[in-house]
């Protein structure tokens, strides 16, 4: 071979090696939008690791895209889009879905569990697990994952100092009939909102206040509002991811496993992220100025005693569901 033969021909290798290092992967069979109303929290976490298991697994056949902070629409339009195949999941607080089944609203019911570590271990117990994965299987979504979100606190521009604080004042809440009673027996007025508008809301005096994680607070911007979150452990926020039936339908058997399994899979380790999440973003809101404050010994008291009793009254019309609440309420009282 001559000389400038041999550099011809090495000239066309290495275009040509170049040629299928920038040529783009060829695109995905399906592709899967995760929807949610959060930024940077466990729900988000989910989400992510979702998608890395996902696409590793089906080998790059489905690719998955991560829509954040209400991207797709609020909460509300997003489980919409789920049922209807036009979004492919969603990963938000189990109450938002009381519209597909009232069962989702029981894990919003004040005193349900003890504390978040015996709510995250009854989640994970086999019988109950399983029991809540079937929940909405007839209204076109699968739940794959459920996990502990947070401890909900208050949250008021009047800072809740004590019980008597809550009379009077306008409380964001996602509208379950618990969250509703809840606010009842406290004092307040219960208003539905998304929680893209919660902010707004605060700062027109639209609302007094809201009740969520510590991470909303601190990446929402809450502190520009108030610096005050109080404690009472009397609710928690448990999240589950839905997937959507139709979308599943049109997966080969395959890959409908893979979607099914990675999402139950991360059930435990997004249990256990949860709790190094609410850790850091409780230090957060304190290293920029916010305090967490507990009501007196005497008014903790007087708020269980008010809210012990939501979970039976507000199902008790209905017996499926108050016997749904029962059989939860007793797997917590295991942990």
């Amino acid at each position: 071979m001559n000389f400038t033969k041999h550099i011809t021909l090495t000239a066309a290798s290495a275009l040509i090696a170049g040629a299928m290092a920038w040529h783009p992967a060829s695109a995905a069979e399906f592709t899967m939008k995760i929807g949610l109303g959060t930024f940077k929290d466990v729900q988000h976490q989910w989400s992510d690791w979702m998608k890395e298991a996902i696409e590793a697994r089906s080998k790059g056949r489905i690719e998955v895209k991560v829509f954040t902070r209400s991207q797709l629409g609020n909460i509300t339009r997003m489980v919409e889009g789920v049922q209807l195949g036009t979004i492919e999941s969603v990963v938000a607080p189990m109450d938002f879905f009381v519209g597909i089944d009232p069962k989702f609203g029981v894990f919003s019911i004040p005193t349900l569990f003890k504390n978040k570590a015996a709510a995250a271990k009854a989640l994970q117990d086999p019988e109950l697990n399983k029991e809540i994965r079937t929940i909405g299987l007839d209204k076109n979504v699968v739940p794959v994952s459920v996990f502990p979100h947070s401890t909900a606190h208050y949250f008021a521009k009047n800072p809740i100092r004590r019980l008597e604080d809550f009379k009077g004042k306008k409380m964001r809440v996602n509208a379950t009939p618990a969250e509703r009673e809840r606010m009842r027996r406290l004092g307040g007025t219960a208003v539905p909102m998304p929680l893209s508008e919660v902010v707004p809301g605060l700062q027109r005096g639209v609302i007094d206040g809201t009740m969520s994680g510590t991470v909303v607070y601190v990446v929402f911007g809450f502190a520009k509002v108030a610096k005050t979150l109080t404690v009472t452990n009397d609710s928690l926020i448990l999240s589950a991811g839905l997937v959507s039936s139709k979308w599943l339908a049109k997966l080969p058997a395959d890959l409908q496993k893979i979607v099914i399994e990675e999402g139950n899979k991360l059930q435990a380790r997004t249990t256990a992220f949860s709790d190094k999440s609410e850790n850091f973003m409780i230090n957060k809101w304190k290293s920029s100025g916010g305090e967490l404050v507990e009501l007196p010994a005497a008014d903790q008291k007087i708020l269980q005693s008010k809210l012990a009793s939501v979970g039976e009254d507000v199902t008790k019309s209905n017996p499926s569901l108050n016997a749904f609440y029962k059989r939860v309420h007793a797997t917590g009282k295991k942990y």
